[in-house]
């Protein structure tokens, strides 16, 4: 079994800001889009906070780019390119979990972190291609899923299946040590004992459970096949962002 930690939202270079933890509820922002999606910021009863967070760069009439979509309890996130390629040449698939994890901060801009924000349990794969159109939209997503518009690269890729978005900002689903760089990651221990992607070089692998991660990142796949340690450490993961613990 695969857990992917999968990097989605506004960062610095995509949406020029954080996005913002409100009223305790972390609120990952889709990153603009220029072309390839017929989903607006105020489509997504995001307007005036994207305006606020972009200082008036973004505004609700803004394109986005809506991935992972969320809805009743269902997940549907697109890839392509190298970054689909990783995927499959490290195996994921039906039954594998992608967690999401983004930059967020205070509303005010303080305390820039790392912190998961959602959850995707692969159910299906769906190989769409260089031209996908409307016919290849995933079941029961009301909005128009972005990798089904427009051309992209041969593998263009969408994962289905359960998966929904975190209602709190639990220090459990933090990823970023207290006080520390965004890129220094307080981590389980088993993860150092399976490993991740792109982070072979043992000098990121810091004392004390601190891993100093690779940037930019956006697929980090680590196999916890038969390791009881991580399963659990995963389902509690899941349940914390269901409102389950």
């Amino acid at each position: 079994m695969k857990v992917v930690f999968s990097r989605k939202g506004f960062d610095s270079a995509a949406g020029g800001a954080a996005s913002p933890i409100v009223d305790g509820c972390p609120i990952s922002l889709p990153i603009p889009a220029r072309d390839r999606s017929k989903t607006t910021y105020e489509n997504l009863g995001l307007a005036s906070l994207v305006k606020e967070m972009t200082r008036g760069k973004l505004t609700g009439s803004s394109l986005c780019h809506c991935d992972p979509m969320f809805e009743g309890g269902r997940c549907a996130f697109g890839q392509t390119g190298a970054s689909q390629t990783h995927l499959l040449n490290n195996g994921v698939k039906k039954g594998d979990v992608f967690l999401f994890y983004g930059l967020f901060s205070n509303f005010d801009g303080a305390d820039r972190h790392h912190r998961i924000f959602g959850y995707l349990e692969i159910e299906e794969v769906l190989q769409l291609g260089s031209a996908p159109t409307k016919v290849h939209q995933p079941r029961d997503f009301s909005i128009r899923h972005p990798h089904t518009i427009g051309e992209w690269n041969e593998n263009n890729t969408i994962y289905v299946g359960s998966g929904r978005i975190a209602q709190t900002d639990s220090p459990r689903l933090r990823l970023t040590m207290p006080n520390g760089p965004v890129s220094h990651w307080r981590i389980p221990s088993w993860l150092r004992e399976t490993g991740l992607s792109y982070h072979q070089n043992p000098k990121r692998w810091l004392s004390d459970g601190v891993l100093h991660t690779t940037s930019p990142g956006q697929e980090f796949v680590a196999d916890i096949t038969g390791n009881r340690v991580a399963a659990s450490w995963l389902k509690r993961i899941v349940g914390l962002i269901e409102g389950k613990a």
